[in-house]
């Protein structure tokens, strides 16, 4: 586990809540691939990983295994998920049906969209669209991630963010493995987030409509090619290929003047159940934080 700032061999913890930080490196780890699938630990492991007691390591443990992105097994600890090709083709689906669904309404929301988001989400645009041409896939991961969460909430509903954040999660859990078998990822992943910050930024629906569509068609379809799985029968591949129905006109949208951001609710990752189980995998040997290798001796 990759972490600024080591000291001793151990990663140090720097955010109030020590149960957050641990829950979100291990998260970053298994989306980059470097905790692989199967893998097994137990809470003492991660609590001497960090440097914690067993309290705020079995806390973060807990929350990930009640969001799907572990498996807790009785008296053998936690396991990292083995997602298959069907599993993600799932994932894949809810996520396209999400999206397409929440930008066809977009002209009928009520309550408008929060552009103070834009800046952050420019910064978050260029920070991704680098590392996708540098091929930086651990940089990557976290980028895309936060690019497409700031991106929800450019639209002001938590919910759809959080939920599209799971999936995206669990769709790097799949695909990076498979991504850093390829050997070298400049220029291969998806970069264009640049040019959706532009069509948001103009209140462009259809061009952000398309934009979207071309990034999750690109994810599918470099994946479906690196594994050599077919892509026939995947009904949902005609909503990201047929041309797009122009929206009803809307009256222009400006801007609100500088007006306090609303307090976020009180939903989000980890505290809403999540709908599907997912079986453990193999088990492997431990792994040396940030290295993806076995740690020898544990």
């Amino acid at each position: 586990m990759t972490a600024a700032g080591t000291g001793g061999g151990r990663a140090l913890i720097r955010r109030h809540s020590l149960r957050e930080q641990i829950a979100d490196a291990l998260r970053d780890e298994m989306m980059a691939g470097r905790l692989p699938a199967g893998r097994n630990f137990t809470v003492k492991e991660i609590a001497d990983i960090y440097g914690v007691s067993a309290t705020p390591a079995r806390e973060a443990l807990v929350d990930l295994a009640a969001q799907g992105l572990l498996v807790s097994e009785p008296h053998r600890g936690f396991t990292v998920p083995e997602f298959s090709w069907h599993d993600f083709l799932e994932i894949f689906e809810a996520r396209t049906l999400l999206t397409d669904n929440a930008l066809r309404h977009l002209s009928g929301r009520p309550h408008g969209y929060d552009w103070s988001r834009l800046s952050s989400l420019r910064r978050r645009a260029d920070a991704a669209a680098r590392a996708a041409r540098a091929g930086q896939l651990d940089v990557l991961v976290g980028c895309d991630l936060r690019f497409w969460q700031e991106a929800a909430g450019v639209l002001c509903n938590g919910r759809i963010a959080d939920y599209l954040g799971w999936l995206r999660i669990q769709s790097w859990m799949f695909a990076a493995p498979h991504l850093r078998a390829g050997g070298d990822l400049a220029g291969v992943c998806w970069d264009r987030h640049g040019e959706l910050v532009d069509r948001i930024e103009a209140r462009d629906r259809a061009g952000a409509h398309r934009i979207v569509n071309d990034y999750n068609l690109a994810t599918v379809e470099l994946l479906a090619r690196r594994l050599g799985q077919p892509l026939e029968g995947v009904a949902v591949l005609r909503l990201l290929r047929e041309p797009l129905i122009p929206p009803p006109p809307a009256p222009a949208e400006r801007p609100p003047a500088a007006a306090p951001r609303p307090a976020s609710a009180a939903v989000g990752l980890g505290r809403v159940p999540m709908p599907r189980f997912v079986p453990p995998g193999r088990f492997a040997r431990p792994f040396r934080p940030g290295s993806g290798e076995p740690a020898a001796g544990r």
